[in-house]
């Protein structure tokens, strides 16, 4: 879903039971394994923290991603300026 200037996602976040969950607005999928995923989106760096968490669906062109798994937090992290495309990963992490 993209808004009408085409420059950017809309970012949105659904959970149903803390069991299924939808994210819209992802850029990249940065890491993921059975405890903790890392989302690159519109809003900044996602970080999804849970159990036996599983990426069921992933659609970056359309920039969504489908998550199961016992979810117990997200975390977004304020990263200014994380449209620098040139940057590497690291350095956009640990700022």
């Amino acid at each position: 879903m993209e808004d009408l200037s085409g420059n950017s996602r809309i970012h949105k976040v659904a959970m149903t039971n803390r069991r299924n969950c939808t994210v819209n607005g992802v850029n990249d999928v940065l890491s993921f394994d059975i405890h903790e995923i890392l989302l690159e989106t519109e809003q900044g760096m996602l970080m999804i923290k849970g159990d036996d968490l599983h990426v069921s669906r992933l659609t970056l062109e359309k920039g969504e991603v489908d998550i199961d798994g016992k979810i117990d937090s997200f975390t977004y992290s304020d990263v200014a300026g994380a449209g620098h495309k040139n940057e590497s990963l690291l350095s956009r992490l640990f700022r």
